[in-house]
């Protein structure tokens, strides 16, 4: 199996943005609630004329420049995401379209939150058995399917996307040493948008129940966390070959900021930095990952050796990890 490395980062958030206030009245809460329920300040959602696509092109784009290469270089799009343009055909199929990527296979991945991880285990399958080079996207758009009186949702999620490209060994770059997906079927109802697909098409009735939000049980969402994130990742450490000592960094899914403190106290990584952005663009689902890694790089914190720990958890329920060796 090839070696396959990250080229380049990116991200991409809209301009708007919308601070506590302005969703804390119609959710019926006021900004310090929001702030002590989850550590966020403010967060970005798009324009009205943006669709979930225009936000991954834009994340694309910053990822090829800063991997030097051409979109018409690419093999593979993955775009990772839980709310695409429409439901067909694949949001990817758009992105190729934009960036000119005629040649590149195009495809989406819905994990939800984890997303991304999932992604980039996509990716680096098809290239190492064909090589060249893959762009992966985490975007997501939820101001649109969140219901504003409904503090459990409206006050959390954020729109966004991050890209990253990868390459095989023949390129420098960070490696990614491992990965690992786990998925929960039993648990999937702790995060859902009821209606809108062959179960539950959208008629009058589903839109005057609300079916077409996305909803969310948040105490249940915090004890799947709470009991398999650090079980997962004790035992992805113990396959990588590496001990919790070993790893500098740690790059979650941008959940809820009060829960990524508890969690990081439970992983006991001792030496590792957590980066977090949920504090101004809150949980922007698939995207927090590239996001919060393309930050990250692009402030310096990496260093040539250094391991860094990537982790999605979301709806399925599902958990994706990656140990990148920077």
């Amino acid at each position: 199996m090839t070696d396959v490395r990250i080229l380049g980062t990116g991200a991409y958030v809209p301009e708007r943005i919308v601070s506590n206030d302005e969703v804390a009245a119609a959710a019926g809460v006021d900004d310090a609630w929001i702030t002590g329920k989850t550590g966020i300040r403010e967060r970005r959602w798009a324009a009205d004329g943006q669709a979930t696509s225009d936000l991954a092109v834009a994340a694309g784009r910053a990822a090829l420049r800063s991997a030097g290469i051409t979109a018409d270089e690419l093999s593979v799009i993955v775009v990772a995401t839980s709310t695409p343009d429409r439901p067909q055909p694949p949001t990817a199929a758009y992105v190729q379209q934009e960036l000119g990527a005629g040649g590149a296979a195009a495809f989406d991945v819905n994990a939800v939150c984890s997303g991304m991880v999932f992604g980039l285990s996509a990716a680096e399958g098809v290239l190492t058995r064909s090589g060249g080079h893959a762009l992966v996207i985490g975007a997501d758009l939820y101001s649109r399917i969140l219901n504003p009186a409904d503090r459990r949702t409206v006050i959390l999620f954020g729109d966004g996307a991050g890209a990253v490209v990868l390459g095989s060994s023949v390129y420098h770059g960070p490696r990614i040493r491992h990965l690992a997906l786990h998925s929960f079927g039993d648990l999937s109802g702790l995060i859902e948008v009821p209606a809108g697909g062959s179960r539950l098409p959208v008629d009058g009735t589903v839109l005057d129940a609300g079916l077409q939000y996305f909803t969310m049980d948040g105490r249940g969402v915090r004890n799947f966390v709470g009991d398999q994130l650090p079980q997962l990742v004790k035992g992805f450490l113990h396959d990588c070959g590496v001990v919790p000592d070993d790893i500098d960094h740690f790059v979650p899914h941008q959940a809820n900021g009060t829960m990524l403190d508890s969690v990081f106290a439970d992983l006991e990584l001792p030496r590792a930095t957590m980066h977090r952005t949920v504090t101004h663009y809150a949980n922007t689902g698939a995207a927090s990952i590239p996001i919060t890694l393309d930050a990250a790089a692009r402030s310096g914190a990496f260093t040539p050796g250094d391991l860094v720990l990537l982790a999605g958890f979301g709806g399925g329920m599902s958990a994706g990890l990656a140990l990148v060796e920077w």
